[in-house]
Parts: structure tokens; sequence; C-alpha cells
């Protein structure tokens, strides 16, 4: 199984043993440990890897996942 964990203002942390992560033209990256976290605030410098740049940059995001008391919401 694998999990992604949405870090508050931070990166995507990937966790799971069986995790393949490849571009856009199917080429693999070499994965040297896991987990391993990807860049969401677009500054590393080791994209698609986190550097930690979202701490230089102030990186905010606002996504979290709903309660079990959200609206659901119509397409």
């Amino acid at each position: 199984m694998v999990t992604i964990k949405v870090r508050q203002n931070g990166s995507l942390l990937v966790e799971g043993e069986d995790v393949k992560l490849v571009d856009w033209n199917g080429q693999e990256y070499v994965l040297n440990k896991k987990p391993f976290a990807l860049c969401r605030c677009g500054q590393s410098k080791r994209r698609p890897f986190c550097d930690g740049a979202h701490k230089l940059c102030n990186f905010q995001a606002e996504e979290a996942a709903p309660g079990p008391n959200a609206p659901v919401e119509n397409p």
C-alpha cells in the first residue's frame, strides 16, 4: 500500500514499499531512499523531489481533506 501525506505548507511525503515514480516519458526515477518527499512549492532545485525550499519561500497551502461533516459539492 502506498500513502501520500500532504504536509501542511510543505512537501508530499510518499510512503510504501512498492512505489515507482516515472516522468512524462515513462522513464523511472531512481529512488535512493524511501519514504521520499515530492516538491509542491515549485522552488526545489531537485524537482520533482523536495529539498526544503518551501521553508525559504514561505510556501503556504490551504488544502486539507474534508471532514466527515463537510458538505458534498456538486460538479
